[in-house]
């Protein structure tokens, strides 16, 4: 059993801490049960069960500290990996960086658990499958895709006092359509803590139907464009720009959030429509309420109205600067409009429709600057329609000059964890073409 109650898992590892002689210990746990299925060439090729749990010691002696891991969890086990943990520490050099264990928090109670989602069955997925191939095969269209779901646990202890307990549950699935002739692609992904919301039929029509319009793509220049980014292709540059609001690199001047006398904090750096927060309560990306420190996550306002609210402070790095440690967030959220897709279509004159990118390496750390690929269906627009489509460009660009050239906010979708808008932007700088499908 991979799954663990609270009371269950409270109860491994008070016994695991009873074995504790070390200045502090602490204790995490954590299980999953997880459940997939792949399919390639419009048939299934792998499917399976995946059940792990893992329990990790840290014990520490002053500054001094060592870890170890183990899967069982008998008596004898338990005593094994403490005492592990503790001649680790021991030999170890100290760490000027270390902080103590956190003592008692007080936490929210998360909404990351969806029971029909950790009962799904073989047979679901199976469907899943169906639900692709099936469609596909009738238009002529090659499928490939994985579904995969899980449930999961996470529990923290210490010495201190602290304990924390967290279920949550979960489904990813991606699918990528081949026209037969070798010619067209086209993708769709989704995930969703609530399986209920899901549904494979829509996401695989989509991917076909791109798949079939991409067909014969047309080679246009290279240049700066007016594009429309779906949330997958923007999300793949933005989670670039969020993860990046780390306080100790901004002021180590390591990030785009540094500049000469300090940081960027409370500065305007992108249009003023642009709010980006986070929030682990809220319904569509629940996550956990607890970091891993055992700091409790809360509601947090990162950009507002283009300018930067907060900086990300780790446990040790708010203790040099006098301030209070503010977790990593767990998700993103970015305020959108009410244009769907075909609203941002219709207004565009000129522009270039980008289903999503890949291969997206840095170029400049300190601007932010990216360099990428499309893929998958990418569409010349004119005069409010798809015209046709064209081959794949290489683009060079930074999401925080993206930001600012923002023309509209289009309606919010759950992609990877977050909440992205659809987006038109002018000015993206493609440079160069590319002949992959």
């Amino acid at each position: 059993m991979a799954i663990y109650t609270k009371e269950e898992a409270k109860k491994i590892m008070e016994k695991a801490l009873s074995f504790s002689t070390a200045d502090t210990c602490s204790i995490n746990l954590s299980g999953s049960e997880s459940g997939n299925i792949r399919y390639a060439r419009n048939s299934v090729s792998t499917s399976g069960h995946r059940s792990n749990q893992s329990l990790v010691v840290e014990s520490s002696f002053g500054k001094k500290s060592g870890v170890a891991t183990i899967d069982e969890f008998d008596d004898a086990s338990l005593e094994k990996v403490v005492k592990r943990s503790e001649e680790l520490a021991k030999l170890s050099p100290e760490n000027p960086e270390f902080m103590e264990p956190l003592g008692p928090q007080t936490y929210d109670e998360s909404l990351s658990y969806i029971k029909e989602t950790a009962n799904i069955s073989p047979d679901y997925r199976a469907e899943v499958a169906n639900s692709s191939i099936k469609p596909a095969a009738a238009k002529d269209v090659t499928a490939a895709g994985f579904f995969n779901d899980s449930a999961r646990f996470s529990a923290k202890l210490n010495s201190k006092g602290l304990f924390a307990y967290n279920q949550s549950t979960g489904m990813d699935f991606t699918v990528t359509m081949r026209t037969n002739d070798g010619t067209g692609s086209g993708w769709a992904s989704r995930d969703y803590n609530d399986v209920s919301i899901f549904d494979a039929a829509e996401a695989s029509k989509i991917a076909i139907d791109k798949a079939v319009m991409s067909q014969n793509a047309k080679a246009i220049e290279p240049g700066k464009y007016t594009v429309i980014l779906e949330p997958a292709a923007a999300n793949d540059l933005l989670s670039r720009m969020f993860w990046s609001f780390d306080a100790r690199r901004a002021d180590e001047g390591r990030s785009f959030m540094s500049k000469d006398d300090g940081t960027k904090l409370g500065q305007k750096i992108v249009d003023e429509r642009v709010n980006v927060w986070s929030d682990p309560l809220h319904p569509e990306i629940p996550s956990s309420t607890w970091d891993g420190d055992g700091l409790p996550v809360k509601k947090m306002k990162w950009l507002e109205k283009g300018v930067v609210k907060n900086l990300s402070y780790s446990r040790y790095w708010a203790s040099q600067k006098g301030v209070d440690a503010t977790p990593s967030p767990s998700n993103f959220i970015m305020a959108g409009g009410d244009a769907s897709l075909d609203d941002l279509i219709k207004d565009t004159k000129k522009g270039i429709l980008v289903t999503r990118l890949w291969y997206i390496r840095s170029v400049d750390p300190q601007t932010l600057l990216y360099t990428g690929l499309t893929r998958d269906g990418t569409f010349y627009i004119e005069n409010g329609k798809i015209k046709h489509p064209v081959k794949n460009f290489r683009f060079n660009e930074s999401p925080v000059i993206m930001l600012n050239n923002l023309e509209t906010l289009g309606k919010q979708v759950r992609y990877n964890g977050n909440l992205i808008p659809y987006m038109k932007i002018r000015d993206f700088t493609f440079t160069s073409l590319s002949d992959a499908v």
